[in-house]
């Protein structure tokens, strides 16, 4: 299927949310926190008897304070430092989905990339503007390969970490936004509220009816490049969907220049270098945000399409991959059912 677009995919919310957000039942109304997070925005809607904005606050807040490798005293950061090898439940979920996911992937997904990642200026201390050029040299990217490897790595029964090499560090962020999703669904459902979406920046976790009743209509965006900095909004599909995570990943708005020319933040664990691959975008649905997430990157750092979706179709996963079609401005969407 080509499509006449240039670039792109993320995923956005499509809702008739407006028309039926004064609708009551059973003593619930609809309700909606919107804001900003991490350098992105979220969008939480729910159906229930009170505000949950302050739960909702207190989640960001515990998964800034353990998972952020931006934050000099989030726990990561000073498992990073090798302050501490304690962790927490939060660190012990993500090390676990990561672990799973980059054993699925034949290692194309791997937090311990992170100095790989920093080496390139896509990670957490400091990054090139999109028009700037940076290039590491190869032996630096040789030198830091030598510390990575998540499944070198392992949380004893006493929740203790232990690193391949001092120096070896984590980067959750491929699976931190869906995490968190994750949570404040599940913590809006332990209070008793069985209908709900929460966005954080383009990721997704469902439960229960849209305020429409039925399925959540989620938006998946056409791979545009952002104008003037601002993200391209441009429908390529809308899904059904409910009780599940959905998320996308994609090079198209996160990259700079080098000697190859444009190269994207996806970095391949395996080499150490900016992935190279016709894929533009993934979209994953998945059980959970947090694997689809993971997924998503994963598909992302895979050579192409059929190692992307034989890799989604081995663990049970749908997705949608978006590629580029050789000299020309059209695409193509592989559906992976």
């Amino acid at each position: 299927m080509a499509v006449n677009f240039f670039l792109g995919g993320a995923l956005t919310f499509a809702l008739a949310f407006a028309a039926v957000l004064s609708g009551c039942s059973r003593g619930a109304e609809w309700r909606q926190a919107r804001g900003a997070v991490w350098n992105t925005v979220y969008t939480i809607t729910y159906e229930g008897n009170r505000d949950m904005s302050d739960s909702i606050q207190r989640i960001f807040r515990e998964v800034e304070l353990s998972l952020s490798p931006f934050n000099d005293s989030s726990l990561v950061s000073r498992v990073n430092r090798c302050e501490t090898t304690a962790t927490d439940s939060l660190l012990r979920h993500v090390f676990m989905v990561s672990s799973e996911v980059c054993r699925r992937s034949g290692g194309r997904f791997d937090p311990t990339v992170s100095p790989a990642v920093n080496l390139w200026k896509f990670g957490y201390t400091g990054k090139v503007g999109a028009e700037e050029s940076w290039e590491p040299s190869q032996a630096e990217i040789d030198s830091v390969m030598a510390y990575v490897g998540i499944l070198d790595c392992r949380i004893d029964s006493a929740g203790a970490v232990h690193k391949k090499h001092p120096l070896t560090t984590f980067n959750f962020s491929a699976v931190t936004k869906g995490y968190a999703c994750d949570l404040i669904a599940d913590m809006l459902r332990r209070n008793g509220v069985e209908n709900a979406m929460v966005e954080i920046g383009g990721e997704v976790a469902v439960r229960g009816s849209s305020p429409r009743g039925g399925l959540w209509r989620l938006q998946i965006d056409a791979p545009v490049e952002e104008m003037d900095g601002v993200p391209s909004h441009e429908r390529l599909e809308t899904v059904e969907v409910t009780d599940c995570g959905v998320a996308t990943s994609g090079n198209y708005r996160n990259f700079h220049q080098s000697s190859r020319g444009k190269v994207g933040h996806t970095i391949d664990p395996l080499t150490g270098q900016p992935c190279s691959s016709p894929l533009l975008s993934v979209t994953v649905i998945a059980p959970s945000c947090a694997e689809a997430d993971a997924y998503a990157t994963a598909a992302m750092a895979s050579p192409g399409v059929e190692e992307a979706a034989s890799m989604l179709s081995s663990a049970s996963l749908r997705g949608m991959l978006v590629s580029a079609v050789p000299g020309d401005s059209l695409f193509t969407v592989r559906r992976v059912e």
